[in-house]
C-alpha cells in the first residue's frame, strides 16, 4: 500500500507532518515524565508519617507484650501500650493513604499531559493522512490497467481552484467535452499533482 506521494514536495510535507507528530508525542511524554517525578516528591511526607506510625505501632506493641507478662497487673499495664500501638497503626494507614493519593495524582497528570496535546494533534493529522491514503488508493485503481483519466479530469474540473484552471490552455474545458486527449491529460494532471502522484508509466501529468 502506498504511504507517501511520488512528488518530492508533497512527500516532503507528508514526512514532515509524520515526523512532527512523532516529535510532538515524544516531547509530551518527556514532559509527563518530568511532571510525574516532580509530583512524586510530595510522596515523602506521607511515607515519613507511615514510617513514624509503623515505628510507634511496633514499639508500643512490644511494650504491651512485655507489660502483659507482669503478674497480677499485666492487663492494666498493657492496655495503654496497646492503645498507642493501635494509634500508631492508624497513623501508618493515614500516611500510606496520602502516599497512594500522590501516586495516583502523578499517574493521572502524566496520562493527561500526554493524551490531551497528542490527541489534539492526532485528531488533525489522522483525517488528513487517512484521507490522502484513500484518495491515493482510489487513484491507483483508476490508473491501473486501462487508465480512466476521464474521471480524474472531471474531479479536477469540479474541485480544482479557479487560478489553476485559469492557467490551463484556452479551450481546455471544451476540448475535454469533445474528448481531446491533450485537454484530458491536462485536467487529469491537476488532480494527480494535487495528490502528488504519477502515472503508472512514471511520467508526471501536468497541466
Amino acid at each position: 500500500m502506498r504511504l507517501y506521494a511520488d512528488h518530492p514536495a508533497v512527500r516532503t510535507r507528508q514526512l514532515a507532518a509524520d515526523l512532527g507528530l512523532l516529535v510532538w508525542a515524544v516531547l509530551w511524554v518527556l514532559v509527563a515524565r518530568v511532571v510525574h517525578g516532580a509530583v512524586l516528591v510530595l510522596d515523602a511526607p506521607g511515607l515519613a508519617v507511615a514510617d513514624l506510625g509503623r515505628s510507634i505501632s511496633d514499639s508500643m506493641g512490644t511494650a504491651a507484650r512485655v507489660a502483659d507478662g507482669t503478674p497480677l497487673v499485666g492487663d492494666e499495664l498493657a492496655a495503654p501500650f496497646g492503645a498507642l500501638s493501635d494509634a500508631g497503626s492508624s497513623v501508618t494507614g493515614a500516611g500510606q493513604d496520602a502516599s497512594d493519593a500522590v501516586h495516583t495524582l502523578a499517574a493521572v497528570l502524566a496520562v493527561v499531559l500526554v493524551l490531551l496535546p497528542v490527541g489534539w494533534l492526532l485528531l488533525r493529522w489522522l483525517p488528513w493522512r487517512l484521507g490522502w491514503l484513500r484518495e491515493a488508493r482510489a487513484t491507483d485503481q483508476l490508473l491501473g490497467g486501462v487508465p480512466d483519466l476521464d474521471l480524474l479530469a472531471a474531479r479536477a474540473l469540479a474541485t480544482a481552484p479557479l487560478p489553476q484552471l485559469a492557467r490551463l490552455p484556452a479551450g481546455t474545458g471544451a476540448g475535454w467535452r469533445a474528448g481531446d486527449p491533450a485537454a484530458l491529460h491536462a485536467l487529469a494532471g491537476l488532480e494527480l499533482d494535487r495528490l502528488g502522484l504519477r502515472r503508472s508509466d512514471g511520467d508526471q501529468l501536468t497541466g
